[in-house]
């Protein structure tokens, strides 16, 4: 908290030449009017929550959807909003620093001049402390100078991630009553953005003057849905990673005789993993959703490695290059088990070294197999959100340990004919959070800042800045703002101690679909990745030239878009009011019953709530 910040930076000559690039706006945002459309309201992707978010969220569930149009958009009923009245406008950075957090601010702040030149931009210093606390510092162009386009969230700096109890939601809302701020722009995951939610509803409740609205920005890509295609940071983070990942793939082959096992930050889900393994094609990627669904144990995951192993062996290769996500410890079942014990007892307030001796049978048999270093990372105290402290706990390691043990036995026994099996352990996680933002992090950060804008001339509470469409070009990008309520779901049951109440809403974290195409992409390659060596370097992060424009490839396969669909099936629903009115003929009223009544019953089957209680 007492750090110089807002200071400007001595840039390196890159830093200065990304500082001159200037990010590209969709036509929708262009100019100084805003033209917003609300659709129909929203709702819960799974009914069976919908009961308990809208009791949770009285004020703010079931809000429109927000598009925002370009100029020679023709919509009758759109919203024309040609008058800025000055306004103050406070941000905050929450969570865990990602590339492109730097341009979301900066493109607040030009939407604001732009509109109305006497409006005021506030950055809260030192995250949400900074927020309780009041400390602000004014953001102006010379402010931001030498923060365009640079990592980081050093020009405001970042403490905890959470403004969740009701001191930390009464210290928020003074702070906005105090210095009369017209909205609260909160940048950050999914913790973040249902701290945001739930502030909306607070200060609508309250009849507090202040909007709050959610940036999703996030390095572990795990704020998706049908609004949010991906976060403003995934892209560097894994273009930064796969360069690492393929210099050492390049490593690997050279000396043929070392197995990396890189272990990737990413927290629960394998998202930053998984986009690695498609852009530099390593030996082999164990995804934590895999395992879960499998109920792989660790004798399992081991077996699996030294199989994979043997067979390279058999081809006379000894080398190779295993990723590992940070989540994966949890995802494994008498971990997760083991871990929850420990997090009891913890918040019971025994020490940790007398956690041992208070452990279940069958969990003391597991903590005691596990090498000492990992019993030592699996007795720090839980996140806030009950997880693990998944960036401490070397899983790599460990199943580097437990592969090579198994390994030298099966030499022993003779099952094994190869080399003997060389470990070497990384973890790629905090080198890539703090680089350059990729060109695509750049424009869609300062987009999002833009949209920010133009959701409070809307008058809007409680929404999340969104773009679809991202996979193509900027002037393609679709860009509007969904009710945060209407991402959330509801957890049917919590999986042991400390755990959220049943029945609590809030934005969760997306895994990696198993169903998806990326996943499918990854499972017709990965033999061809585990036994042919096809390491693929796309090369640092580039600005200008081949690779520029390169986007995350789990964007680029999945067929999204879900704003855009929205907005078609209105023009068919409309299209349908044209043509069937009173006084058409009998065929074509029949014809629309017989199409419509088919139509509701398929959707009336696919949105039924479910009657299986699921834990997340």
């Amino acid at each position: 908290m007492d750090a110089d910040y807002g200071i400007g930076r001595e840039l390196s000559d890159v830093q200065k030449h990304r500082s001159q690039y200037q990010p590209e706006l969709p036509p929708c945002l262009q100019g100084t009017t805003v033209r917003v459309e609300l659709g129909d309201a929203t709702t819960a992707s799974d009914p069976s929550g919908e009961h308990t978010i809208s009791r949770s969220f009285p004020h703010t569930y079931g809000q429109p959807l927000a598009h925002f149009l370009r100029a020679t958009a023709k919509v009758t009923d759109a919203q024309i909003i040609t008058e800025h009245p000055a306004k103050r406008v406070g941000v905050v950075f929450c969570g865990r620093q990602s590339p492109g957090g730097h341009n979301v601010i900066w493109g607040i702040h030009d939407a604001l001049k732009i509109h109305n030149p006497n409006s005021t931009l506030l950055g809260f210093l030192g995250g949400s402390e900074g927020l309780f606390a009041q400390k602000t510092l004014e953001i102006t162009n010379d402010v931001l100078s030498t923060y365009k386009n640079q990592g980081g969230y050093d020009m405001l700096g970042r403490t905890k991630d959470q403004i969740r109890s009701t001191e930390q939601v009464n210290a928020a809302m003074a702070a906005c009553k105090a210095l009369k701020l017209d909205a609260l722009i909160i940048i950050g995951g999914v913790t973040s953005n249902t701290d945001a939610a739930q502030l909306a509803e607070t200060f609508a409740e309250a009849k507090c003057q202040t909007k709050v609205v959610g940036v999703p920005v996030t390095l572990n890509g795990d704020l998706k849905n049908q609004f949010v295609e991906t976060n403003v940071g995934f892209d560097t983070i894994c273009k930064v990673n796969s360069q690492l990942i393929s210099n050492v793939c390049t490593d690997a082959l050279s000396a043929e005789k070392y197995y990396y096992f890189i272990r990737l930050m990413g927290r629960k889900a394998s998202h930053v993993a998984l986009e690695c393994t498609l852009q530099s094609h390593p030996n082999m990627v164990i995804l934590g959703e895999e395992v879960a669904a499998s109920k792989l144990t660790l004798f399992d995951i081991t077996n699996k490695i030294c199989d994979a192993v043997q067979a390279r062996a058999e081809q006379d290769k000894n080398h190779g290059v295993i990723l590992l996500p940070e989540g994966l410890i949890e995802s494994i079942p008498e971990v997760y088990a083991l871990l929850q014990e420990i997090h009891g007892l913890l918040r019971q307030g025994v020490s940790a070294d007398k956690i041992s001796s208070q452990l279940s049978p069958w969990a003391s048999a597991l903590f005691e197999f596990l090498p000492p270093f990992i019993k030592k990372q699996l007795l720090l105290y839980p996140e806030s959100d009950d997880s693990a402290q998944l960036s401490q706990i070397e899983t790599e390691k460990l199943i580097a340990h437990l592969v090579e043990t198994e390994m030298n036995k099966r030499l022993k026994e003779g099952t094994y004919k190869g080399k003997k099996f060389n470990a070497i352990c990384h973890f790629f996680g905090y080198q890539a959070r703090g680089s350059l933002p990729s060109k695509f992090d750049c424009d869609y950060a300062y987009v999002l800042g833009h949209i920010c804008y133009h959701i409070l001339a809307a008058g809007l509470n409680g929404y999340m800045a969104t773009v679809t469409n991202l996979k193509n070009p900027v002037n393609k990008w679709r860009c509007a703002a969904a009710p945060i309520t209407a991402m959330m779901t509801v957890k049917r049951y919590g999986r042991g101690p400390g755990n959220a109440a049943i029945g609590k809403p809030a934005v969760h974290p997306a895994t990696v679909d198993l169903k998806g195409k990326a996943y499918e992409l990854l499972s017709q390659n990965a033999t061809k990745f585990l036994l042919d060596d096809v390491y693929r370097n796309p090369g640092p992060l580039q600005f200008d030239g081949p690779g520029a424009d390169a986007k995350a490839v789990t964007l680029c396969v999945e067929d999204q878009d879900y704003m855009g669909r929205i907005k078609k099936l209105q023009e068919y629903l409309d299209k349908v009011r044209t043509i069937v009115k009173p006084g058409c003929s009998q065929d074509v009223l029949k014809a629309a019953l017989s199409a419509m009544a088919s139509v509701t019953d398929i959707l009336s089957v696919m949105s039924s709530p479910s009657t299986v209680n699921t834990p997340f």
